[in-house]
């Protein structure tokens, strides 16, 4: 077997990381987290850190699966690959020195049909999350406001009963 084959298998093995299911090849860039990174590592550290946003993801996830208001969204949804990216983008934005592998919001989110309902159950379902974790209300902000805009992308129906 010749070094170029060996090398694309390699590559192809690493692409979808174990349990996640493939999707199709997207140009990975910290730009498609939606927004930039904070200045400097205090909101890091106010999110304690790695251990801190892995809970964070870990009980927003399963909050919201368990939301009826919102679980169907995340029906047939690779939820491995939905904690994986969370985690990265979270990171990412709080200037935890990671980088984010996902899609960008537009593609990751599109013919979900998500409702301006569902992103307030979201939202409410995040500071939730971060009170359990014990985020000060500043710092909860600070990253509410960053992930604010992103709204714009992610929502594409207002208000409508497509349930």
């Amino acid at each position: 077997m010749s070094f170029v084959p060996i090398i694309l298998l390699m590559m192809s093995q690493a692409a979808t990381p174990p349990g996640e299911q493939p999707v199709a090849p997207y140009p990975h860039h910290n730009a498609n987290a939606g927004a930039t990174p904070f200045a400097d590592d205090r909101m890091w550290q106010a999110f304690h850190e790695s251990a801190g946003v892995g809970r964070i993801v870990d009980d927003l996830v399963a909050t919201n699966i368990a939301d009826p208001r919102i679980s169907d969204i995340f029906k047939g949804q690779d939820m491995i690959r939905l904690r994986r990216t969370l985690k990265e983008q979270f990171c990412y934005l709080l200037n935890g020195g990671c980088d984010y592998s996902g899609r960008t919001m537009a593609a990751a989110h599109a013919d979900m049909g998500i409702q301006d309902a569902d992103m307030a159950a979201l939202v409410e379902n995040l500071q939730a999350a971060m009170r359990r974790e014990h985020v000060s209300f500043a710092a909860q902000n600070r990253l509410l406001a960053k992930l604010a805009p992103m709204r714009r992308t992610i929502v594409k129906q207002r208000d409508l009963d497509r349930r």
